[in-house]
C-alpha cells in the first residue's frame, strides 16, 4: 500500500512543480514513487520528458506517467467483459470493442482513480504523487467510492422491494428461466449479491483509505492573492465532506517572514519560493514532512459515542452554508457544493438528531 499524496488550489503551473518537487524528495528518501499526471502538457514539459500510458522511470526511484483516459477506457472495459461473463451464461458485450467507446464527461475521473488504485494494490510503489486538477473535480473523484457506495446500496434495496424483486423471491417458476440466463443464484437478494459484493470490497477499500491520513492526504497550494487563498480554504472545507486529510499549506512566497494570518489555523504552513523547473531544489529543501503533517491535521469526523455527538470539521464555512437532513440511519450534510452522506453506527441509528451547533470550525451533531 502507497501513501498518496495531492494538492488543492487555484491551479497553474506551481501544482506541478510542487508534485515534481514532492516526488523527487521522496525518491531521495529511498521510497518508489510514481508521479501520475493527466494527458496534458505541463508535466511532460517541466520534466522534459516524453510521458506515455505506461509508467516510465525517469530517475532512481522515480516513475512517471501519463492518465490517457482512452486507453484507461479501453483496459477497463476487457475488465468489465469479464465481469460480464463471470455472471452472464450469454454475454452480450462480447462484440463491443474500447476503441469503439466514447469518453463520457466524468469518465476521465472514475478511470484515473480506478487507475491510482492498481497502482497501489500492485505493490511497486511507496507513494503516489497526483498531479491533479487541484479543484472541486479532484474532490469529486476521490469522493467517489463513497458516493458509489450509497448508490448501490440504496439501489440494491429499491429493487430487492421493488415489484420485480418480489416476483422474482415469490415466483418459483421464474428459478428456471432465470437460471438459464445466469451464473448465479436465482433469489432476489442474490441475483445481485454477487456483483456487488465485489464491487462493495473495493469501494470498501477506497474508503478505508480516504480516512487514513497514512495512506491518503492533500496539501493546499496558494499564493497571498486573496482569489487564491479564498479558494483553498473553499477547498479545504469541501475537502472534509468527502472525509479527505488535508495536512497543511504550502505558501508559495519570496518572502520567508509572509504570513496568511489565522486564515488556515490550524493548520502548518510552509513557505516555499516560486523556484524555477531548472532548479527546484530550493523548492524541495522547503517542503513539508508530509505524512507528519497530516497525521496531525485535525480529523474530518469523529463520532463520540457516549456523547451521542457527530463532529464534522467544516473549516471555510458557516452555519447559513451548511443544510442537514436525516433520512433513516443516514444523515446528509450540504456545505458548499459538496453532499456527504454518513451512515450513523449501530448505536446511534434510529436515534433522531437533537440539535446541531457550530463551533470552533465544527459542526458538532447530537443524537
Amino acid at each position: 500500500m502507497a501513501l498518496i499524496l495531492t494538492f488543492l488550489g487555484k491551479g497553474g503551473i506551481a501544482h506541478t512543480k510542487i508534485a515534481i518537487a514532492t516526488a523527487k524528495l521522496l525518491a531521495s528518501q529511498g521510497k518508489r514513487v510514481l508521479l501520475a499526471g493527466h494527458a496534458e502538457p505541463a508535466l511532460a514539459i517541466l520534466l522534459g520528458v516524453p510521458i506515455g500510458s505506461d509508467p516510465l522511470e525517469i530517475a532512481a526511484n522515480l516513475q512517471v506517467v501519463q492518465f490517457q483516459t482512452s486507453v484507461l477506457l479501453e483496459r477497463s472495459w476487457e475488465e468489465v467483459k469479464k465481469l460480464e461473463a463471470q455472471y452472464l451464461r450469454t454475454p452480450i458485450l462480447k462484440e463491443v470493442y474500447g476503441q469503439e467507446l466514447a469518453v463520457l464527461p466524468g469518465m476521465d475521473s472514475a478511470l484515473a482513480l480506478n487507475a491510482i488504485r492498481e497502482y497501489d494494490a500492485d505493490g511497486k510503489y511507496d507513494a503516489i504523487v497526483y498531479d491533479g486538477v487541484g479543484d472541486s473535480s479532484t474532490l469529486r473523484m476521490l469522493g467517489l467510492p463513497e458516493s458509489l457506495s450509497w448508490y448501490v446500496r440504496r439501489f440494491r434495496q429499491l429493487f430487492v422491494n421493488s415489484d420485480l424483486g418480489k416476483t422474482i423471491s415469490e415466483s418459483p417458476l421464474l428459478q428456471p428461466l432465470i437460471s438459464t440466463f445466469l451464473n448465479i443464484n436465482w433469489s432476489a437478494d442474490n441475483l445481485i449479491a454477487q456483483p456487488t459484493n465485489q464491487v462493495n470490497n473495493i469501494l470498501d477499500q477506497g474508503k478505508a483509505a480516504l480516512a487514513d491520513p497514512k495512506r491518503v492526504a492533500a496539501f493546499l497550494v496558494t499564493t497571498d492573492d486573496p482569489i487564491e487563498v479564498a479558494t483553498a480554504r473553499y477547498l479545504w472545507g469541501s475537502a472534509q465532506q468527502i472525509g479527505l486529510t488535508v495536512g497543511g499549506v504550502i505558501f508559495i512566497s519570496s518572502n520567508t517572514t509572509s504570513n496568511l494570518g489565522e486564515e488556515f489555523t490550524p493548520l502548518p504552513i510552509s513557505v516555499v519560493p516560486d523556484a524555477s523547473v531548472q532548479d527546484l531544489q530550493p523548492l524541495i529543501d522547503a517542503l513539508p514532512n508530509f505524512v507528519d503533517q497530516a497525521t496531525q491535521a485535525p480529523k474530518p469526523m469523529e463520532i463520540d459515542i457516549p456523547a451521542r455527538q457527530v463532529r464534522l470539521f467544516l473549516p471555510g464555512f458557516d452555519k447559513k452554508q451548511v443544510k442537514l437532513t436525516q433520512y433513516g440511519p443516514e444523515v446528509t450534510i450540504e456545505a458548499g457544493d459538496q453532499r456527504r452522506n454518513i451512515v450513523l453506527p449501530s448505536t446511534l441509528s434510529g436515534k433522531s438528531v437533537t440539535g446541531a451547533k457550530f463551533q470552533n470550525n465544527y459542526l458538532i451533531i447530537s443524537f
